[in-house]
Formats: structure tokens, sequence, C-alpha cells
């Protein structure tokens, strides 16, 4: 087993913060990111970077945080009890981009390590992460670019890494109450360690550093398409569903939550404006009814080459 370095972990996730800040700062050309960095009292900190009103992005964040702490909350530990009581370190760059354009879709990325050592026994590590697509108006040659450079990023790790990711984060990201996909899908995974720590941080790295291939195109190609009130009015309705996910489901906000986390850090990624409508349903044949009919479903994107009926 090789040497668990956590401060090459930490070199690395503060990098890919200033490269993705810095290229989707550049994408936007008006707004750039307000960085603000913080102090946690039971341990660690980290630097939150915010972008709001931008040309492209109505609001968008880039995370970093290095928490630690003496006891595990319960999110961490109920899968895991042999963890209960152990010390522990999380850090990791998550973010969410917001655009403004109803045809630009949202997205997020999160790669993460995680460190803890038991009363009794050596040290328990993992690394985790991934990232999806959540479309409000579907293109399908946005869907298969995305999960090309997603399987790219997992083909020289095996030929089983992207299908189990892929499957991963579809199961994941997926409202139970709705009974609906949250997007398109991407990579997901978590509790990641294949013994070889050097072989486990090469995986993390190689899908952190491939988000900006994956999402840098899309928004060249959708960020000029013209739109109206109705794309508009949908895109806050959708956002809905984000906010759901994150607030009842997501694993993430939950840790950051219970474990004493910067709040203000923990839910950047909400939209800034969002509406819910009671009972509402899109017009059949619409591309609004299209988005949940046909994209919002777990496609083998890589395979399917039809385009959207």
């Amino acid at each position: 087993m090789t040497t668990i370095d956590i401060d090459a972990v930490k070199e690395y996730l503060l990098g890919l913060q200033d490269s993705i800040c810095q290229r989707l700062s550049e994408m936007d050309g008006r707004a750039r990111f307000v960085e603000e960095n913080w102090q946690r009292e039971e341990g660690g900190g980290g630097r939150s970077r915010v972008i709001t009103e931008g040309a492209l992005f109505e609001k968008g964040g880039v995370n970093f945080s290095h928490v630690m702490g003496d006891r595990l909350p319960p999110s961490a530990s109920a899968s895991r009890p042999e963890l209960a009581g152990a010390t522990w370190q999380a850090m990791g760059v998550s973010l969410v981009m917001h655009p403004a354009n109803p045809y630009v879709p949202t997205s997020h990325a999160n790669v993460r390590f995680f460190i803890a050592t038991p009363p009794e026994g050596g040290p328990i590590w993992w690394f985790g992460g991934g990232y999806d697509l959540t479309p409000y108006y579907g293109f399908a040659e946005d869907c298969r670019h995305w999960h090309r450079v997603a399987e790219a990023a997992c083909r020289p790790f095996g030929e089983t890494i992207y299908p189990r990711f892929k499957n991963w984060c579809d199961e994941y990201f997926y409202l139970k109450h709705r009974d609906e996909c949250r997007g398109v899908g991407g990579l997901f995974f978590d509790d990641y360690n294949d013994g070889d720590f050097n072989r486990s941080f090469a995986l993390m790295q190689s899908v952190g550093d491939s988000y900006l291939d994956a999402y840098v195109p899309i928004l060249a190609r959708r960020r000029e398409h013209a739109y109206g009130e109705r794309e508009r009015q949908f895109q806050l309705y959708r956002r809905g569903r984000y906010v759901e996910f994150n607030l009842v489901y997501d694993r993430g906000t939950l840790f950051g939550l219970q474990s004493g986390g910067r709040t203000e850090s923990i839910l950047m990624s909400l939209p800034p404006l969002v509406r819910w409508e009671y009972g509402w349903t899109p017009p059949e044949g619409s591309e609004e009814e299209r988005l949940t009919r046909y994209y919002l479903q777990p496609r083998d994107w890589l395979g399917d080459q039809q385009h959207a009926p």
C-alpha cells in the first residue's frame, strides 16, 4: 500500500479550484468570482468563490473546504458503524453553475477525499466525486458530448469504471418523491478505495480535470440561444427540483450541516431564483414535456444515436 499523502490532495484541489474559476470567468466575460476565506471553529476552513449576475452565469459557486473533527456526524457513520468515534478529515472542491439562459444547462461537480482514524486500527480513507448535467431544454448532442468526456476520463482505470459510475449517478441523482431523474447524469462515485492511494487519487484527478472539457463546449454552443418569458418561467420551475434534491437527498449537504459546516458555503448550490406551481404539467408534445419524457430518463447516451422524438 502506498503512502497516504494528504498534502498532495490538498494542493491538487486548490489548483483545481483556481483553474475552474479562471476558465469560467473567461467564459462569462463580465462577472468575476468573489472570494471569501473562512475558518471553522471545530477545525479547518476553506475558501468560497461565488459569481453573480454575469453575462453567462446568473449565479455560480466553486468552493474548497478542508475540515476536520473529533467525532463523525451521523450522515457519515450510519452506513459505516466501524467509524463511530473516529477522528476525521474531509477536503474537496464542490461547484454548481446556474446559467441565466434557460437553454444552457446547470452543471454540478465535486471531487473529495475523506480519511478517518478509529480509536482502534489504522486510517480508513476514500475518494469520491463526479459531475452531472441538468438541462431545462434538452439537446442530444450535448448529452452525448458530456458522457463521451466522462467515459474518456474513466477509461484509463478500467472498462467497468464508466458504466459503474454512470449507473451510480443515475441512481443517486433521482428524486424518489417525483419519480424522475434530476438531469441527464454523468458520473458519481463514493467510498472509492482500490487499495492503492496513488491510483485512487489519479482517478479522482482525472474526473476533476475533465469537468471543463465536458462543460465549456456546451456553454459555448448554447449561450446565445434566443429565449423568452415562457422559457424563463420553465427554467425557474425546474430549478425547484434542484432545490428539492439538495435539501432532501444530497449527502454532501447533509454532511456539511450535521458536521457544523459553514451554512453559506453549503447552501451556495441553491439557485438565486426559483418557483413552484401547484399541479402544473407541460403541454403534451411541447419541448417542456419532452424534457421529462425523454431526457430525464436513464439512457445510454454513448450507444443511443437517435435524436429525441
